[in-house]
């Protein structure tokens, strides 16, 4: 598929804005990474052209940028401690392009499946420079709207997730959209993160499993301009999707509570159980190897004070299980489901303080990556339902699925499945998804 630019331009906010800074917590500066999603728009029922939806798109995007100021600064170290760094909310602007493909939507097959052809729908996104640039001056969002030849669209997604969690960028889309509809803001957003400062002196009172210490202690040098410089798992498989039924995911919830270890769960619950289970057995690992599930939960709720509505920043905490292989294989699905459980109750006001102690005493940190699932749960997230002025988004699914991680993606038909997007050679994926239909 190729993929032409017609433009590319920064887009500032509509007005200026407040010259300020705004702290990043060591939730926020534990995701400095970026991440890439892409949704789809069927053409438009008005009969706009493209250049017209480009215009209303920027528009909207410009005139969301000035309650979202801080979209549209950049990342500089804190004026207050060289060591960490703040957002500079200097009106610097975010990226823009459009694009056109010869290609139809339909040639990209299964829409919600992430392939390889995804990454040309940001392909204008990405730094085309040999030297890398310095972060101070790296755009915090960066947006491609791709045309189809059968009027079709893509908007390819490229953020700073240090800026805000997935629930702070669906909000977000969610204003966008109204924007360019002509609408107001629908969740005003509140991007301060200091209810999520560290306590002077850390106070570590668990031990945080769910992270590892193998990360560069020289912060500042820690990072590229992609995000942690880690080495990634090099992929030996292939991309699947299996799709669970409203009715497969009932008895899964009404065999885990056959023998009453537990008075309810969520579907949630149990699709992780299920999951942790089939992925670690079809892995093959030994039977005596302690298996790690790593899971996002909301803590807006949790820390106290509360989290304001519209919260902008990072409010995710990694939750985890862990088993020995040998007890996944024989133990019931109620026991794993009430593991998974276990991940989910530990977390309150103490446990949240705990973990940003002990990312500021270990100078942030890495989810734990030996022997580990990493469950997604983006169907949570309703990043699809959204309504821009050229149309509803049909799809929105991530441009790549790396090794350990789990996509749970929303079923598009409306009919309470869940789809589980997973990467794993074929003969994994036959195995996993064998006992996947097992209970």
């Amino acid at each position: 598929m190729e993929v032409k630019l017609i433009e590319k331009l920064i887009i500032a906010s509509e007005k200026s804005t407040e010259q300020r800074h705004i702290f990043l917590s060591k939730l926020d500066l534990s995701v400095m990474l970026y991440l890439e999603s892409v949704s789809f728009v069927d053409p438009p029922a008005n009969n706009i052209s493209f250049s017209q939806i480009c215009n209303n798109m920027c528009e909207a995007l410009s005139r969301l940028l000035v309650p979202y100021d801080f979209v549209a600064g950049r990342l500089v170290p804190a004026i207050d401690a060289k060591e960490r760094f703040e957002i500079d909310c200097n009106g610097a602007g975010v990226v823009f392009a459009a694009a056109r493909t010869e290609a139809s939507l339909s040639e990209l097959g299964q829409l919600l499946k992430p392939k390889p052809e995804y990454k040309k729908l940001l392909c204008f996104l990405h730094d085309n420079d040999k030297e890398k640039m310095e972060l101070k001056n790296k755009p915090l969002l960066h947006i491609q709207l791709t045309q189809f030849a059968c009027g079709s669209l893509a908007v390819g997604i490229r953020y700073n997730h240090a800026i805000m969690d997935g629930t702070a960028f669906s909000e977000f889309k969610t204003n966008w959209a109204a924007f360019s509809r002509g609408d107001g803001l629908v969740i005003e957003p509140k991007p301060d993160r200091t209810i999520f400062r560290g306590r002077d002196p850390p106070i570590i009172n668990h031990l945080h499993q769910e992270y590892s210490t193998s990360c560069n202690n020289n912060f500042l040098t820690a990072w590229d301009t992609e995000g942690i410089d880690h080495k990634d798992t090099p992929s030996q498989g292939q991309t699947h999707i299996i799709y669970l039924s409203r009715q497969y995911l009932a008895s899964l919830k009404k065999a885990a509570l056959e023998d009453g270890r537990m008075k309810n769960c969520t579907t949630f619950q149990v699709v992780a159980a299920k999951m942790w289970k089939a992925w670690s057995i079809a892995v093959k690992m030994k039977d005596d190897i302690t298996s790690t599930l790593l899971f996002p939960t909301n803590i807006r709720n949790i820390i106290r004070p509360k989290a304001p509505n519209g919260f902008a920043g990072n409010a995710v905490l990694t939750c985890f299980a862990q088993a020995r292989i040998n007890e996944l294989k024989e133990k019931d699905d109620s026991y794993l489901v009430t593991k998974v459980q276990e991940g989910i109750y530990r977390v309150d006001d103490d446990y949240v303080r705990s973990v940003i102690d002990w990312l500021t005493v270990h100078c942030g940190g890495l989810p734990c990556m030996e022997n580990s699932l990493r469950l997604v749960p983006w169907w949570r997230l309703r990043l699809e339902e959204d309504v821009f002025a050229c149309g509803k988004l049909k799809c929105t699914t991530p441009i790549v699925v790396k090794p350990g991680f789990a996509f749970l993606l929303p079923d598009l038909q409306g009919e309470g499945g869940i789809n589980v997007c997973l990467e794993l050679p074929d003969a994994e994926m036959e195995e996993f998804s064998r006992l996947m239909m097992e209970w």
